[in-house]
């Protein structure tokens, strides 16, 4: 696997809309400068500081280093005052674009202090030419914030299958496990009349429920996205498209090792000693991990970097130093048993720079290259989930699409709405025969699927059949509103006449989904 662009590592850093500030400074006279601050925001990892005070900077020695004991000038209230105005000014505009702030998840103070993204400009696009309080573009705000909120729990890799309908503002959220060192890839093909921009965003989940997700990476508006984590934890992914855009999407997460294997044809199978394996009888531990394979074999650079060093010493033999700029880690190859590289050189994964030997101290062991990572600030890591190609391959679709978007109905007993589309997933209802559900996409032989109520989930494509013959013909005994939703206080669309004979073609809690003599379907309370 190709080193590729680790969007964890640079472009997703968040880069301060602000970036000047005005800091109070003595300068030799009375006077106030500007500072440039907040550069390299990250929400990755935050650094704050702060100025040391030392002897010099007491009362007593600043007053000793004047010539006069004239007092010290103050800036004007006047200043102050128009600088607190200023910033009321810019946290009710934020506040006025996007509604709700401080409880969605740009309710985060550093998410102030960075620019907007592709999704964040588009919806202050909205507000500008007026749509954002209209009901098509509250509809599509709230989908986005409903992807976020109610994710659909998968892990990598996955395909997806289904269709996003113009009329209807749609966005998908999905929820999953990422560790450091592996690469995330997340592609996006979607097929309709018209060109339509694709916002994908990513968030690191907190920690607990009370603070929202953290804004890690989104790309141009686009069809791709790249990134490797910082830090191991569970991640959001949601996917939109923009206003009065429709089509057939299909949807391809992955995940692999961010690094290129360093012994050619081998993987982690051939590591034989790990990073922490106790070494001169515990004394010292191993910082990297052992890669066995015969003397000879050639020893690929593991990333876009640049040979640092080439030496030979009593512990490690023959080695080299790689200086990965993008990842700002060093890493280390010992042992070889021979180098055909030169410090200065610049590599790509997969060149070749010497073979596995058995030099240094390790002439009484079996050939191995030791491969070590080390990050500048925090020195050695494991570099196994850098190595580590997850297992798994891609379930193909195998479930008909015809009826995307479209509502079909379940059949049988006992049917289950799960968090996931496989038969060991968390059972998030249970769904009476009949029960009517909006076909929204398919993964393997599974349909994830929408309720009436907006909760959604997967259900076996086995056990669900479309809407086409009635179930049974439902007499009305008095006059019946036929309904847009199955919940009471829902549009009326129309009514339904007493003594009418009404075909059924679902249901949901206490309602039947029907078609009016006009061709109409709705809701209809039971038992009328």
């Amino acid at each position: 696997m190709t080193g590729g662009g680790p969007d964890g590592w640079h472009s997703s850093r968040e880069r301060p809309i602000f970036r000047r500030f005005f800091v109070r400074r003595r300068t030799g006279g009375n006077t106030w400068s500007q500072d440039n601050v907040g550069k390299g925001m990250n929400p990755e990892r935050e650094t704050s500081s702060a100025p040391e005070r030392g002897k010099g900077s007491s009362r007593a020695s600043f007053r000793a280093e004047g010539a006069t004991d004239r007092p010290r000038r103050r800036p004007a209230v006047s200043t102050l005052t128009a600088v607190a105005a200023l910033l009321l000014a810019l946290a009710s505009l934020v506040l006025s674009v996007f509604p709700g702030i401080w409880g969605s998840p740009l309710g985060n103070i550093r998410e102030f202090f960075r620019d907007p993204t592709p999704h964040e400009a588009y919806l202050m696009g909205l507000s500008e030419a007026g749509l954002a309080g209209s009901a098509l573009g509250e509809d599509w705000m709230a989908a986005a914030t409903a992807a976020l909120e109610h994710p659909l729990h998968m892990e990598p890799p996955y395909q997806e299958e289904g269709f996003f309908p113009e009329e209807d503002p749609a966005a998908l959220g999905y929820r999953f496990s990422l560790r450091r060192g592996q690469r995330l890839t997340v592609t996006v093909e979607i097929d309709g009349a018209q060109q339509t921009r694709l916002f994908l965003d990513l968030f690191r989940s907190a920690p607990d429920t009370l603070r929202p997700p953290v804004h890690v990476h989104s790309p141009e508006p686009g069809t791709q996205l790249v990134f490797e984590p910082r830090r191991t934890g569970d991640y959001l992914l949601r996917i939109q498209p923009e206003l009065l855009r429709s089509g057939r999407f299909r949807v391809t997460i992955e995940n692999d090792a961010a690094l290129e294997f360093p012994v050619a044809e081998r993987t982690t199978r051939a590591i034989g000693s790990f990073f922490g394996d106790p070494r001169e009888a515990g004394r010292r531990t191993h910082h990297g991990v052992d890669i066995f394979a015969p003397r000879g074999t050639p020893v690929v650079a593991s990333s876009d970097a640049y040979v640092s060093r080439v030496d030979t010493t009593n512990i490690g033999g023959r080695v080299i130093w790689l200086r990965d700029t993008q990842r700002g880690a060093s890493v280390y190859y010992a042992h070889l048993n021979e180098i055909i590289t030169e410090a200065g050189t610049r590599v790509r994964p997969g060149d070749t720079l010497g073979t596995v030997g058995n030099t240094g101290n390790a002439r009484t062991t079996p050939p191995h290259l030791h491969f070590g990572l080390y990050f500048r600030g925090s020195g050695p890591y494991d570099p196994w989930d850098y190595l580590y190609q997850p297992p798994g391959e891609i379930a193909p679709v195998e479930v008909q699409l015809e009826g995307l978007g479209e509502w079909a109905r379940v059949r049988g007993e006992e049917i289950y709405l799960r968090e996931r589309p496989t038969r060991r997933a968390q059972v998030l209802a249970d769904l009476p025969r009949h029960t009517t559900v909006r076909v929204m996409g398919g993964v393997g032989t599974w349909y994830r699927v929408e309720l009436p109520d907006g909760n959604s989930g997967f259900v076996a494509g086995r056990l669900t059949e479309e809407i086409g013959e009635p179930l049974w013909l439902e007499r009305v005994a008095t006059e019946q509103a036929l309904q847009s939703d199955p919940m009471p206080g829902a549009p009326v669309m129309g009514q339904v006449p007493d003594g009418t004979e009404i075909p059924v073609l679902g249901t949901f809690g206490q309602f039947l989904y029907v078609r009016a003599p006009d061709g109409l379907a709705g809701w209809m309370a039971a038992g009328s």
